[in-house]
């Protein structure tokens, strides 16, 4: 079965099959709205499958689901994926990006994307969902001494 080689959440994330990703905004384990309920409008899931010279060639199930503080769900997909490639013995990592637009979350909390490889769980980030207090920035203030 193949490996997470990593994954995360991101502003933007735009993917070449067989080149590099380019990300914006990487890192993201938290999204803050004025009230509850609110929508987000945009995130991306980005994920490095990593591939043995016998899983190429193959289709594999890749999902994801997120979930509210209670386990519910709030939204999911999945789909097929294969790495195409001529017989080699090394690994391959197949970079996947996945635009999840208009996010309905209804609860304040710790939230899940959970990623399934083939059914099985292999990877779960957690996503911190808060309102922004009146008065209170978003964000931590940052300070950078030279």
């Amino acid at each position: 079965m193949p490996e997470i080689e990593y994954a995360f959440l991101a502003d933007a994330a735009d993917v070449q099959p067989g080149q590099k990703f380019h990300v914006l905004g990487g890192g993201i384990s938290r999204l803050t709205g004025p009230s509850i309920p609110f929508v987000h409008p945009h995130i991306s899931l980005v994920v490095g499958l990593r591939l043995t010279s016998v899983e190429r060639n193959r289709e594999h199930d890749l999902g994801f689901v997120v979930t509210g503080p209670d386990g519910s769900e709030v939204t999911t997909a999945s789909g097929k994926v294969v790495a195409h490639g001529p017989a080699d013995p090394n690994d391959i990592v197949l970079n996947i990006a996945i635009d999840l637009w208009n996010l309905n979350l209804k609860a304040v909390g710790e939230h899940a994307v959970r990623v399934t490889i083939d059914g099985s769980e292999r990877k779960r980030l957690p996503l911190m969902v808060a309102v922004t207090l009146e008065g209170t920035p978003s964000a931590p203030e940052q300070r950078y001494l030279a």
